[in-house]
């Protein structure tokens, strides 16, 4: 049984992902983020939920301990500083397996016209995003970096994955791929460790999103 702790598990992925691991596996999972009441009906024999911030070293450290996985679906404006406190509180803990969510188009990696768009939409953003992967790329932790194409909310689960180096595919994914995939990289530890994954759903090649 592995027991996986979830940063910002309010998330929209995290709460597909949260649903997979309650339905089709017998992981214990904390649930950690700054409002308990958004995840409350989750709570359970296997659910423990804390309240707090990614920025709180101490209290992130202690909700780390005895967690096999830290799977970090995080945003804001901070996202460098969170990513620093994680890994402080990984290696205080104890701690060596981190999922980290990011974002498609932080190494400049994403070709032709949907590039140039992606950049121009996201501006600044990508600049957050790398040094926030940088972070986690320089620690010494087993870390997969996931990096989707645009969300969408389709009922579906159709994606493939590009590493690090590699041109970026397509220019969607639904979230639900992304946690089935976040998912399926808890159950195989060895899988995807020290990589950076691009994530989208094949087939779906084009200057934009076909519904932006």
């Amino acid at each position: 049984m592995t027991k996986v702790l979830i940063l910002g598990a309010a998330g929209q992925i995290a709460r597909l992902a949260e649903q997979q691991f309650l339905t089709d596996t017998d992981n214990e999972l904390t649930l950690y983020l700054r409002n308990a009441d958004r995840v409350a009906d989750l709570k359970s024999n296997r659910v423990t939920i804390i309240e707090g911030d990614t920025t709180d070293g101490a209290r992130l450290t202690t909700a780390m301990a005895d967690q096999d996985v830290i799977y970090a679906n995080l945003a804001g404006q901070n996202i460098k500083q969170q990513a620093q406190t994680v890994v402080n509180a990984m290696h205080a803990a104890g701690r060596q397996r981190l999922i980290w969510i990011s974002t498609l188009g932080i190494y400049d990696e994403v070709p032709g016209k949907f590039g140039e768009w992606n950049n121009a939409t996201l501006g600044d953003y990508l600049t957050r995003y790398y040094a926030a992967a940088e972070v986690i790329e320089n620690s010494d932790l087993d870390y997969t970096i996931i990096r989707p194409a645009w969300l969408t909310n389709h009922d579906e689960i159709d994606y493939e994955t590009t590493k690090k180096g590699e041109p970026f595919k397509g220019t969607e994914v639904s979230r639900q791929s992304i946690a089935t995939l976040v998912v399926k990289l808890t159950q195989t530890p060895s899988a995807g460790i020290r990589e950076s994954l691009g994530v989208n759903k094949p087939n779906t090649d084009g200057d934009k999103p076909a519904w932006y």
